[in-house]
């Protein structure tokens, strides 16, 4: 009984937390959706999802988010193969550079597609622009390497002496991926189909940006029946099927993750050099590189031309406030407030998340003290079943009023990121910790150290790497979140993305060149951060 009330007392600081910037806004936007008045209505729930748009709208989410996932997982399983199976010069750097489409904004991938497919662009001719293949076309480029990742690191840890068994007997090649492979990988494979379905029915970015207000998910409609119909109970509702949605493909994925097991890594064969049945492997990975690489030089030449010449003009505009006043404070402000933000946001998130790490990972002595952890644990990964525009909606709706007023507090919208960026922390620290053998805690403290001489002695030298890969990811994640941060951004201290989807909401060729610029220098900071990240070589995270 000491044991869990001194985990119950480490905990109350996190749950409280946990409490206030989560369960708050997510319970005031339940109350929104089914007793809008104070009084119990769920008959107006269903009268929302009756609605003829709202139809169209669901239908839409899961129509593009099946197609991008089936796409991206039929791209990405040949890289995966390539880039984990075969000794393909630089596939280590090709890896990490995979890794930069998932990383940016989602409205900078959104901003990259206008310009690929818009008039005038590379691929204008095909007519693509504002159309729902557009729109399938930024989710998969968003998502193959999620697919590549997850069934890359999968396929790395696969036993090869089945298939090679199977070779001896006689099958051949594809033979041996149908009937050995393929099985082992199903866990691996379902698991980032899960992800990657979640990505793609709450990409708010991508859609917003591509397809306006014509074509709308779930996620988009949500933005516009606050800030623009004012229709707070029909978003609520939205949010309340979103959330059992979310929560169900989470638990689906964490069923399916594949966790390699250690014990067999004496059994993986080093990667293997081309034989002839690669090459079809090689050829459609060659062109998903193509693929991905285009939209990203697309934008980055697109920042360079004025008036069909080359200039830094886009560039040096970002100090100022667009054509017809299109923005209130510069671009160069604005990243000023993004990195200001991003700063907050990851030490508020690794905080958090070194905190719960801790604490769902130490051994428990017993089932009871077992039990509260496993509920703890659970507790502490809810912010991983609400999407980050149904975050910025709560706390829209329920921060507002004493003592818990933060709608002028700067930090806002730093404390929204965090929690965006918190799963992704945890996701990173968590198993190091729970991968660092108790016995050597148990040896510290035989030797007189105290529990936070062992946490020095044992745990820091395991987890820094660790804990700067975490503070890489929340500090990328912050510096590109858009859901939440649209809803919460005060218009004099909005940060980057935001001021991407108003400048690109203003007509004119000024305000759309600022747009492709800030596009690349936002798109670059990201990509910078999280390739440091690779560098430290700590096991993939998340969906990866």
């Amino acid at each position: 009984m000491r044991r869990i009330a001194g985990l119950l007392l480490a905990a109350a600081v996190p749950v409280a937390v946990l409490a206030v910037l989560f369960v708050l806004p997510v319970g005031g936007m339940l109350a929104q959706g089914f007793a809008p008045q104070g009084r119990l209505d769920p008959g107006g729930v269903l009268d929302v999802l009756a609605r003829p748009r709202v139809r169209r709208v669901a239908w839409f989410t899961l129509w593009t988010a099946g197609a991008g996932t089936a796409l991206a997982v039929l791209l990405g399983l040949p890289a995966a193969f390539v880039l984990h199976r075969l000794a393909v010069p630089g596939r280590h750097a090709i890896r990490a550079a995979l890794l930069v489409p998932f990383v940016l904004p989602t409205v900078v991938v959104g901003v990259a597609f206008r310009q690929l497919l818009g008039e005038g662009g590379p691929l204008g001719f095909l007519g693509l622009e504002g159309t729902p293949v557009a729109i399938l076309a930024g989710l998969v480029f968003f998502n193959v390497a999620v697919v590549v990742r997850a069934v890359g690191a999968a396929w790395e840890a696969l036993d090869p002496r089945p298939g090679e068994a199977a070779a001896a007997l006689g099958a051949s090649p594809l033979q041996v991926l149908l009937t050995v492979t393929l099985p082992a990988l199903r866990p691996a494979i379902v698991g980032a189909a899960s992800s990657v379905f979640l990505f793609c029915a709450t990409a708010f970015g991508i859609v917003l940006t591509l397809g306006g207000v014509r074509y709308a998910t779930v996620e988009t409609e949500i933005y516009l029946l606050t800030t623009t119909l004012f229709d707070l109970r029909a978003a609520a509702a939205l949010s309340i099927v979103q959330l059992i949605v979310v929560v169900g493909l989470l638990a689906v994925s964490a069923r399916l993750r594949f966790t390699p097991d250690p014990g067999r890594r004496s059994a993986t064969a080093a990667p293997r050099a081309v034989r002839r049945s690669d090459w079809t492997a090689l050829a459609l990975t060659l062109l998903t590189l193509v693929a991905l690489a285009l939209p990203i030089l697309t934008l980055v030449a697109g920042s360079f031309r004025v008036d069909g010449s080359w200039s830094v003009d886009n560039y040096v505009a970002l100090g100022g406030a667009g054509d017809n006043g299109a923005l209130l404070v510069p671009v160069t402000t604005a990243l000023l407030t993004s990195l200001r933000t991003a700063v907050d946001a990851t030490w508020m998130a690794l905080a958090m998340g070194l905190a719960v790490s801790l604490i769902v990972t130490r051994r428990s002595h017993g089932p009871a003290e077992r039990r509260v952890r496993s509920v703890l644990d659970g507790f502490f990964m809810l912010p991983l079943g609400v999407s980050a525009v149904t975050l910025g909606f709560g706390f829209l709706i329920t921060l507002d009023q004493p003592p818990l007023d933060l709608r002028d507090s700067p930090l806002l919208v730093p404390m929204a990121q965090a929690l965006v960026a918190l799963p992704l922390v945890v996701r990173t620290l968590a198993p190091v910790l729970a991968g660092i053998d108790d016995r050597q805690r148990q040896a510290a403290a035989s030797l007189g150290a105290s529990p936070w001489r062992a946490l020095l002695t044992v745990d820091l030298p395991a987890v820094w790497k660790p804990l700067l890969a975490a503070s890489g990811f929340a500090f990328a994640a912050s510096l590109g979140e858009f859901g939440a941060t649209s809803f919460l951004a005060r218009d004099e201290a909005p940060t980057v993305p935001v001021v991407i989807f108003r400048l690109i909401g203003h007509p004119g060729e000024m305000n759309y060149g600022m747009a492709l610029a800030a596009s690349v220098v936002l798109a670059t900071a990201t990509a910078v951060v999280m390739l440091l990240v690779e560098r430290l070589r700590v096991p993939s995270v998340g969906a990866f």
